[in-house]
């Protein structure tokens, strides 16, 4: 059993009482399934989200020297402008042009934990060409904090956990992201970019929930069922497209799966694609443990699982093993060093280089047999939980269970 489409899922349906309890059971069966969904009546006004588009394109067709004044090497949180091809993605270039955002933080102090750098004030392009762009993204990520917490509250109550089962793992001034991508057609790129077709490579989002602005009417989004293939997630008017993170999957024992997607770069002449992705945050203090679910509910899972076998084609490897990292926040330090390697060796040199000596060591060992790096069939059995970590508010004082 594997997906074949992405479902639509109907928010107004959720604030009807009478409703509800449908609208849950579909999202537990997305969630179980497929890991990947639309959601339509969101509740932001059509003018805030054309306005997003708006000034997110106004915003690559500035000069490229007052783009590059705010360069994400600038600064070592990882805020700030990339370049065409600056960001790598399954050991490959993303042909791809993007500023990160986040919701504002003060610098962290110097006793702070290295990977609190991730918090940090944003930069932002000059006021004088864009003076609403500023305020536009400000109300937007806003907006789009309140809808992320809203959708996980559903999702708990999906998995007959109370509401706020979730909660322990925000901050108060929980720092949420935002990327503004551009994808160029395949016109205006190298014979590499031509053949590759990569605007950005097979990857799994990290912490709970991403949701996607689909900002033109370009194709090119693409999940991977679990036979391996790749299922077209177009633009629909109307929607976001939400992805499961892995800390969500960590979290539920498995019950929330994360799925692998891509984006495949406009075709020559379709002129570029953009998106504007926001992805919900989680406590960098969190460490690795887990939420208690239900039985029932791993009872479904399991049944899954059962229906096509125990196995699964999956491109990416798991991010949050067991015994590797001791808090979230080092784990997302080194995936951004890792997607990142300019800022990497100005900020990061070390890491970096202990990343870059891990992966000559995997690619020797794979062309030793010795190892799969997660890009060809594993053939793994979903029974292997215990490999998996799970993510727990260690810096929040909750009581969690490890399954």
């Amino acid at each position: 059993m594997s997906f074949e489409s992405v479902p639509v899922l109907d928010l107004a349906l959720a604030r009807d009482p009478k409703t509800k309890p449908n609208f849950l059971s579909s999202l537990r069966d997305a969630l179980l399934t497929v890991g990947f969904l639309y959601i339509k009546n969101i509740g932001i006004e059509d003018s805030l989200i054309q306005d997003v588009i708006a000034q997110g394109k106004a915003f690559f067709d500035l000069p490229q020297e007052e783009k590059l004044k705010i360069r994400m090497s600038n600064v070592p949180s990882f805020l700030g402008y990339n370049i065409l091809g600056a960001e790598t993605t399954a050991h490959a270039r993303d042909h791809r042009e993007q500023i990160d955002l986040s919701t504002p933080h003060p610098l962290p102090s110097p006793s702070a934990p290295l990977y609190h750098n991730l918090l940090a004030p944003n930069q932002w392009p000059s006021p004088t060409y864009l003076p609403l762009f500023r305020p536009t993204y400000e109300t937007y990520i806003s907006r789009m904090s309140t809808l992320s917490t809203t959708f996980t509250s559903l999702i708990a109550e999906s998995l007959s956990l109370p509401p706020t089962a979730f909660n322990r793992f925000f901050d108060p001034d929980q720092q949420h992201k935002l990327k503004i991508v551009k994808y160029p057609d395949t016109s205006t790129l190298d014979a590499d970019g031509r053949a590759k077709r990569q605007g950005v490579g097979p990857h799994k989002d990290s912490m709970l929930t991403s949701y996607l602005l689909q900002a033109s009417p370009h194709a090119g989004l693409q999940a991977q069922n679990l036979a391996g293939d790749w299922i077209d997630v177009p633009p629909l008017p109307g929607t976001l497209v939400v992805a499961i993170g892995q800390g969500l999957e960590a979290l539920t024992h498995g019950v929330c799966k994360s799925t692998t997607h891509r984006v495949l770069s406009p075709s020559a002449g379709a002129g570029p694609r953009y998106s504007v992705p926001f992805f919900q945050g989680v406590s960098y203090d969190s460490t690795f443990e887990a939420v208690e679910i239900p039985a029932e509910v791993l009872r479904m899972r399991d049944e899954v699982v059962a229906k096509r076998g125990g196995l699964w084609r999956d491109d990416v490897e798991f991010t949050f093993r067991k015994g590797r990292w001791g808090h979230l926040g080092e784990a997302t330090l080194a995936n951004r060093v890792r997607s990142h390697p300019d800022v990497g060796e100005r900020w990061y040199p070390e890491l970096l280089e202990g990343i870059r000596r891990e992966q000559r060591e995997a690619a020797e060992r794979k062309e030793r047999g010795e190892l799969d790096d997660g890009t060809v069939e594993r053939g793994r059995r979903e029974g292997g939980r215990d490999e998996k970590a799970s993510l727990g508010a260690g810096g929040h004082g909750a009581t969690v269970q490890v399954h």
